[in-house]
């Protein structure tokens, strides 16, 4: 058997546990792998970062960051765009499929003590992403890093990655999401996810809504953790657009950084980068040592974001969002005007039908001139008539395709009749992922062929 079929049949293996939406508010299922597993998770330092929007380009622009410093970095993001190895990324790269195969062989033999146990009392088997978390701890162990740059799956008190205790606590912003698991206010969502602030740690965080920043405060003064907030003590100062992405000017926790490129489209991602930069700034120099100018220039410059905002397709332009939910969205529809020099946009999109797809139209589909919406490939998709239907009542043209590739056509064929068109394909995650392969399998970026 080859490598990649070891590492296939590890991801059919987690796949037939209970998926990533069956969630559960406790943790220690994952805390009791890793203690037979000795505990993996403390063998390294630890970046741990919750929010609602922005934590996986947070995370990536962190993780370039330390690489940049030297540093031996593990990155644990979710969920994947094409395939399930780029959720671990070792030194900037999605795991090999070798080190994937021997970390499963070390992590099967505890798998079915821990069932038992938890059969014996009555509860359910480890499911898909508590046994993905502590594969990719493992497997940061095995490596080794010196770093695990960590994105909380779901909320965080009770989520399977605070098994891990972060050095740094990272809040992107915080948003109503997943209010059926944690709450229906921004104070109580706050409070679940500020359950990654540890003892004595370091806190950094985006701009927040008053309800979700007197939490953290509050939080991070019981656990005697130092805490700042964009805007406060640290922020972005000024971003201009330049080809490919921005210059950024930056307000550090410990200085100042003048006209930095970042390679990221979007006035977020450049929020998003001084977060990382307040990140790295905390763990490295204690939130007092700036940051030197080459391994600055040298991370910041380093830094991607796939399925963000990202190039797919030229002659037409074709651009990929994940946008799931209404705050992204709007970042999103904010972008296309800040970023771009299109005078319409062609927008193909697809929801899941656990997220909130009238938040998402009412912010996406006043900055398209025509709406393609079709269905993700999951069983979890929206109809895309549905979709049409919500276009069309907010009092926008949408047309009904039944598949992505359908749906990409034919927004590609209407862009391509005016250099002043481009596309952007939205709406999930999935989607994105999907997009992206097809736009490899097409060769979008050889230009369009009508």
């Amino acid at each position: 058997m080859s490598d990649r079929d070891r590492a296939d049949a590890v991801y059919e293996a987690l796949m037939t546990r209970a998926g990533e939406r069956w969630v559960q508010p406790r943790k220690e299922r994952t805390a009791r792998i890793l203690e037979l597993l000795d505990d993996p998770q403390k063998t390294y330092r630890v970046v741990h970062i919750t929010g609602t929007n922005g934590k996986t380009s947070t995370a990536r622009v962190i993780e370039s960051l330390l690489r940049a410093h030297g540093l031996r970095t593990g990155l644990f993001t979710s969920p994947h765009l094409e395939r399930f190895t780029e959720r671990i990324m070792i030194d900037g790269e999605p795991i090999a499929d070798a080190a994937i195969a021997e970390a499963w062989d070390e992590i099967e033999p505890f798998i079915g003590i821990v069932d038992a146990e938890l059969e014996a009392a009555g509860d359910a088997p480890l499911t898909f992403f508590e046994l993905l978390t502590v594969l990719a701890f493992v497997a940061a162990s095995d490596a080794p890093v010196d770093v695990l740059v960590l994105e909380v799956g779901m909320g965080g008190e009770w989520d399977s990655t605070n098994t891990a205790d972060g050095d740094v606590a990272v809040f992107a912003p915080i948003a109503i999401d997943h209010a059926d698991r944690l709450g229906d206010t921004i104070e109580k969502i706050a409070g679940v996810k500020a359950g990654i602030i540890k003892e004595g740690a370091a806190v950094v965080s985006a701009q927040q809504p008053a309800e979700a920043a007197e939490v953290l405060r509050r939080v991070a003064a019981e656990r005697n953790a130092t805490i700042a907030f964009e805007g406060d003590e640290f922020g972005l100062a000024e971003q201009k657009l330049a080809v490919g992405g921005q210059l950024l000017t930056v307000k550090g926790l410990a200085g100042p950084y003048i006209e930095e490129y970042l390679p990221l489209y979007g006035a977020h991602q450049g929020h998003n980068a001084a977060l990382a930069i307040a990140a790295v700034e905390s763990l490295i120099g204690g939130g007092t040592q700036p940051i030197a100018g080459d391994i600055i220039t040298e991370g910041l410059q380093g830094a991607t974001s796939p399925g963000r905002l990202q190039l797919i397709g030229i002659a037409p332009t074709v651009v990929v969002d994940a946008a799931h939910n209404p705050h992204g969205a709007a970042a999103l529809a904010q972008s296309l005007d800040d970023s771009f020099d299109f005078d319409e946009w062609g927008l193909v999109l697809g929801v899941l039908a656990d997220k909130d797809a009238d938040g998402i139209v009412a912010k996406l589909a006043p900055a398209a001139a025509h709406v393609f919406t079709t269905a993700p490939e999951s069983d979890r998709a929206s109809d895309a008539d549905a979709i049409a239907d919500l276009v069309e009542n907010a009092g926008f043209r949408a047309t009904v395709h039944p598949s992505l590739a359908d749906a990409a056509d034919a927004a590609r064929e209407w862009a391509a009749s005016s250099d002043r068109r481009a596309v952007v394909i939205a709406g999930s995650v999935v989607l994105a992922g999907e997009a992206i392969a097809l736009s490899e399998e097409e060769d979008w970026k050889s230009g369009w062929r009508a």
